[in-house]
C-alpha cells in the first residue's frame, strides 16, 4: 500500500528500510526514505509503521 503519496513509497519500503538501517527517529527514516517532505499527510503512517517493525527486530525488544 501506498503511504506517500507525493514520493510514491509503500509500507514495503519503509519497513525494508528499518529493517536493514534500524533508524532511530523518523529524521533517520527520511535520510533512506523520501517521506514527508512534500504535504506530511504521511508522516503518521510512516512513523507507526517504523514502530511496528522496530519492534520486531530482537536488539529493540530488549529495551523496549
Amino acid at each position: 500500500m501506498y503511504i506517500c503519496l507525493c514520493n510514491g513509497v509503500s509500507d514495503k519500503a519503509i519497513r525494508q528500510a528499518v529493517r536493514q538501517f534500524h533508524p532511530q527517529s523518523f529524521q533517520q527514516l527520511r535520510k533512506f526514505v523520501p517521506v514527508g517532505n512534500q504535504c506530511g499527510k504521511c508522516i503518521r503512517a510512516a512513523r507507526e509503521i517504523m514502530q511496528e517493525e522496530l519492534i520486531q527486530i530482537p536488539e529493540f525488544k530488549e529495551t523496549a
